[in-house]
Formats: structure tokens, C-alpha cells, sequence
């Protein structure tokens, strides 16, 4: 798994004037707080994802998104599902060598997952699963 720091800084950081998150504890503290919505947006820049695919994978209809941009804040369940979304999306940045390739790999259909985009997968915890174990093997050089 990244690091932590890696985490946030892929989330744009900490809130100015707010604490700096520096464990696995504070960051679990800061997605319980709800996330920002800026974080969304920096996730969206870095890797590449247009409103159209990043709510779909956090599985949060359009309209909603909308409101939590006016609200400048997500929900609990959804900062824990955007976290899930970083934390792939960081560790195939780190497996691939960057984020512009890791956006690119989100977004290609995949024969280890069925033909589908990694991406597509990544709104259950068992389609995570699945993409988290598809790098594993990419990483350590295993053929699928």
C-alpha cells in the first residue's frame, strides 16, 4: 500500500490551517471528518477522470456530486470510497511509473479483469480487490 503521505498529497494535502495528517491514524481520522471536496478534484487532475467516470466509481449519482460540491465536503462513506479510489490509483502509479501511465491503465480494458477497465471495477470493494491483485501480479512479474 502507499504510504500515507503519498495518500495526501494525491488528496491535494490537508486543509489549510488544519493539522498535518501524518499517520495511517490522522488519515483515518480526516476521511471519518469527510474529505473536501477539493480532494475529488485533485484526484480527478492527477489521473486523468472526468466527472462522468470518477462518479461512477465512488457510486455517487451526478446530482449528488453537485451538492457536495456546493457543500465543499463528501460524506463519510464517500472520502472512504474515494480514498479506496487513491489508493489503487497510487499503487498503480507507483507499479507503472507514474500517474499519467496509471490514468491511461485505469482506463484500458483489461484481460485479467474480464475485458472491463480497471476503472469500471472499482465501485465494490470486490472489483478493488480484484484490480489491487491484478497489480500485485504486475508488480512481481506474474503472468495473468
Amino acid at each position: 500500500m502507499p504510504a500515507t503521505a503519498e495518500i495526501v498529497e494525491v488528496l491535494g494535502g490537508a486543509e489549510p490551517g488544519r493539522r498535518r495528517v501524518n499517520s495511517p491514524e490522522e488519515l483515518k481520522e480526516w476521511i471519518r471528518e469527510g474529505l473536501p471536496f477539493a480532494s475529488l478534484e485533485s484526484v480527478m487532475e492527477r489521473f486523468g477522470l472526468n466527472r462522468e467516470e470518477i462518479s461512477s466509481a465512488l457510486d455517487l449519482p451526478p446530482r449528488t456530486l453537485a451538492r457536495r460540491k456546493q457543500e465543499r465536503r463528501l460524506h463519510r462513506d464517500e472520502s472512504d470510497r474515494l480514498f479506496r479510489l487513491v489508493r489503487i490509483a497510487s499503487q498503480a502509479s507507483e507499479v507503472l511509473g507514474g500517474e499519467g501511465k496509471a490514468g491511461r491503465w485505469l482506463h484500458t480494458p483489461n484481460r485479467a479483469l474480464g475485458g472491463q477497465p480497471p476503472l469500471e471495477l472499482l465501485d465494490t470493494d470486490l472489483g478493488s480487490r480484484q484490480v489491487e491483485e491484478v497489480l500485485g501480479r504486475i508488480e512481481y512479474g506474474v503472468y495473468s
